[in-house]
């Protein structure tokens, strides 16, 4: 499942130039991009990342597993319904980038409470700012972080942004592994 899943992100999500033309949310620019939308959207892709995630975070007694939106959002729905197939149910969570304006002004959203087991997950960790802010979220809310995956490490220093936080974090596939088969197809 993970080298389909990688073939899928070659495929399907990831661009390269030799030259550093692909803008990313820092501001800074980079020679590749990941468009994980294409792959998280994808019927096959949402198959493969729910099943590999389910398989990390099946025995981790967690009841959530959510992060920032957007990019999260379809991660976690398809572990969330992987586990539900499995006989294993993990309830999906939604970080939102600011406070709802109206009715209970919540930043989270999702059936946690204070005192739940999560994973946190997000679809690519550069400098791992939004993947924090999901942290720093939930934390707020009172929610247990026992792991963060991602879908992707672009290998930039997010991770270790994470792990200094204190939290173990896992990548379904590497920024490497992806270059490995662009310098094969090249």
């Amino acid at each position: 499942m993970k080298k389909k899943l990688t073939g899928l992100i070659f495929n399907r999500a990831f661009k390269y130039s030799g030259e550093p033309v692909f803008k990313l949310v820092s501001g800074r620019m980079s020679n590749y991009y990941f468009n994980c939308k294409a792959v998280t959207l994808h019927p096959e892709g949402m198959h493969l990342i729910g099943n590999l995630i389910f398989e990390m975070v099946k025995d981790l007694n967690i009841k959530g597993i959510g992060g920032l939106t957007l990019g999260a959002d379809p991660v976690a729905y398809a572990v969330s319904y992987a586990s539900f197939i499995k006989g294993k149910p993990i309830e999906t969570f939604v970080v939102r980038k600011s406070a709802k304006a109206h009715g209970t002004m919540q930043w989270i959203e999702g059936d946690v409470r204070k005192g739940d087991r999560v994973v946190i997950v997000d679809d690519v960790i550069t400098t791992g700012k939004s993947t924090i802010e999901a942290i720093s979220r939930a934390k707020e809310a009172g929610l247990e972080i026992v792991k963060v995956i991602c879908l992707i490490d672009r290998q930039e220093g997010g991770r270790e942004n994470i792990e200094a936080l204190g939290y173990k974090v896992d990548a379904l596939v590497l920024r490497d592994e992806v270059m490995e088969l662009y310098r094969k197809e090249k």
